[in-house]
């Protein structure tokens, strides 16, 4: 499949002059049709099909059946767009009581006296029992990079997140996500820009090409190690997106 992967990203290098690529190679096709015509080269193939009826409409058939449904295959992709919108972790942080050791929450004592000693001084040890302030807990965004496209073919946008929403439990997020679509596409965390590296985790297939959406890491991932979520295809080793994560 290595084939289609060097023609994918030929593609891709030619993609910025697809105009006059096109209205040049209409114009080549145009001019040698003509030449044929003026020629009459075209006479022996429409006779030798005139006298070949049934094996020219079987190997035209066969050609159809088989180019028909490979084009589709590699090329319906690129065309077809999905949208996804899942919840961000982030929207879940809450603020929540300290408690203390036993569970319950910590309260300040209040004294008989209305809160003061004979003498007008605070009872000795308030200053440590006083009820803590609460604190803010749940998911903490740890790292975020911007999406950019392997090329001009491949295009890509949006914002990649690393979110701990509990202590070393990560999520990667795509949010403002657009991408160009292609067959086999999966998402990876790795170390490398340009592919996935040897320690690179793969996350699961891409699950739109539209929207905003999130990825479990698996346990016992180092992120820190890991400075780039990607967007690879599987099939033929082309990179579609990569976005540099910092804190």
């Amino acid at each position: 499949m290595s084939i289609f992967g060097d023609l994918e990203r030929l593609l891709a290098d030619l993609y910025p002059y697809r105009v006059p690529l096109t209205l040049g190679g209409l114009a080549v096709a145009g001019a040698v049709a003509f030449f044929v015509i003026r020629r009459g080269w075209h006479r022996p193939v429409f006779s030798w099909v005139e006298a070949n009826r049934l094996p020219s409409a079987v190997a035209a058939v066969l050609f159809l059946a088989v180019t028909l449904p490979t084009g589709y295959y590699l090329l319906s992709p690129l065309w077809e767009r999905t949208t996804l919108v899942e919840a961000s972790p982030l929207d879940s942080a809450t603020v929540a009581t300290l408690l203390d050791d036993a569970g319950s929450a910590t309260a300040t004592p209040v004294p008989a006296s209305g809160g003061a000693s004979g003498d007008g001084t605070a009872p000795a040890g308030d200053a440590s029992e006083a009820t803590p302030a609460p604190v803010e807990t749940g998911p903490r965004l740890v790292s975020t990079g911007e999406l950019l496209g392997a090329d001009a073919f491949h295009f890509a946008e949006g914002q990649a997140l690393i979110v701990e929403t509990e202590p070393d439990t990560f999520i990667l997020r795509f949010e403002d996500f657009s991408i160009r679509n292609g067959p086999d596409l999966f998402v990876y965390l790795t170390s490398d820009p340009d592919e996935p590296s040897a320690d690179a985790v793969r996350l699961g297939e891409l699950k739109a090409t539209d929207g905003a959406f999130n990825y479990e890491v698996p346990a016992g991932t180092d992120v820190s190690t890991l400075q780039y979520a990607m967007v690879w295809c599987d099939r033929f080793s082309v990179l579609f997106a990569t976005a540099l994560l910092e804190a």
